[in-house]
């Protein structure tokens, strides 16, 4: 796999870090999405605590560490063309992935703030059943969220949704219409609301998460 991101746009040609098994031998593979201010190395830090070993992890880089450049809750039209690049960076790796011989139900995707923004937008967008998606304080993109329309193309895919009650990025109410639009369209979706407002991981998400990846790598999840 080439060592820098594909698509077009400001998000194109960045470096990607990886860890673990290569694609071509992994047993899946994990995507991992960092939030503003954040880079792609500190995402393969979070993977060594919630990967197994067998999946490949790559960790692609945001053009000057930031994914797009206004909240996630302003119109979509306010943060192109980074919004749009950065979506073509994740549809980029994750066919890169498949052509590897990873199957699509063997990538996961995990993101953090504004990389968990980015990570449940595409898969709400690209529409296809993935591994899993882990969004830790994050939420659907936009000023307004559209409900699910057509089938449930989802068919039980895992999503963790992480956040606290008064995070003061991500509006929780948010969260919530995130997990009413992808359990319509026929996630598993796990929902943790945490007291407080802190604005990080914890260790019960950390948790879910590597019950969720030993899932999609076939591994049994740990106790």
């Amino acid at each position: 796999m080439r060592d820098v991101t594909g698509g077009t746009g400001p998000h194109a040609g960045q470096p990607i870090a990886t860890m673990g098994a290569p694609p071509a031998e992994a047993a899946g593979a994990l995507i991992l999405a960092h939030g503003r201010g954040g880079d792609a190395e500190e995402m393969l830090g979070l993977a060594g605590l919630v990967a197994p070993p067998a999946l490949a992890c790559l960790a692609p880089q945001a053009a000057g560490n930031t994914w797009y450049p206004y909240r996630f809750t302003e119109p979509v039209a306010r943060n192109e063309p980074y919004l749009s690049s950065a979506l073509a960076v994740l549809d980029d790796l994750v066919d890169r992935l498949v052509g590897d011989g990873v199957p699509v139900e063997r990538i996961a995707l995990l993101g953090f703030s504004q990389g968990a923004c980015l990570a449940l937008e595409f898969a709400r967008r690209r529409a296809q059943r993935l591994g899993a998606v882990i969004g830790l304080s994050g939420g659907l993109i936009g000023d307004s969220v559209a409900p699910a329309t057509g089938a449930p193309i989802f068919a039980g895919m895992p999503i963790l949704l992480g956040c606290s009650e008064r995070d003061p990025h991500i509006p929780i109410g948010r969260v919530r219409e995130t997990e009413v639009v992808m359990q319509a369209l026929g996630a598993e979706v796990v929902t943790r609301i945490y007291p407080g407002g802190d604005h990080g991981i914890n260790e019960d998400e950390a948790g879910i998460a590597r019950r969720i990846l030993a899932r999609v790598a076939g591994a049994t999840p740990p106790a």
